[in-house]
């Protein structure tokens, strides 16, 4: 799995021109899932990014996104996935099959659902193309192996 976490101020995902969920301050998460990913391990990895101490508090970062009752915004991001073995053409061969990745990806939804609750977590549409309006606080970008 490959998590990238992005702070924002705001954001919001559009699909057909549509907005179909936004958010005020807290993350953008990008989520890739690899091939072999466990989904036992999403728990272990939820516990991580609700409780990065990634937001500031009277100047110092102290805070998380649970904590200052911030959201999520998730979005599937296969491309993170990307590899050039030859040509100029990417591969995404380390990704997860799509039925197995939707699934998987809604395990994920699941569980931060859990963590933070349903009204501070938003969603793009799994394997739709999707447009991100986003704005970087900070800038704060975090990349999860």
């Amino acid at each position: 799995m490959k998590l990238l976490l992005q702070k924002v101020s705001q954001a919001k995902v559009l699909v057909d021109q549509k907005i179909i969920g936004k958010i005020d301050s807290g993350l953008v998460l990008f989520l890739a899932i690899h091939r072999n990913d466990d989904i036992t391990t999403i728990p272990e990895w939820i516990e991580k990014i609700v409780h990065l101490k990634i937001f500031t508090n009277t100047k110092k970062v102290a805070l998380s996104v649970k904590e200052i009752k911030g959201e999520i915004l998730l979005v599937s991001q296969i491309t993170l996935y990307a590899s050039f073995q030859s040509g100029c053409a990417p591969s995404f061969s380390e990704a997860m099959p799509f039925a197995q990745a939707k699934i998987f990806y809604k395990a994920f939804r699941q569980e931060l659902i859990k963590a933070v609750g349903s009204k501070n977590i938003t969603t793009g549409r799994f394997g739709a193309h999707m447009q991100i309006d986003l704005i970087n606080d900070g800038p704060v970008t975090i990349l999860l192996p």
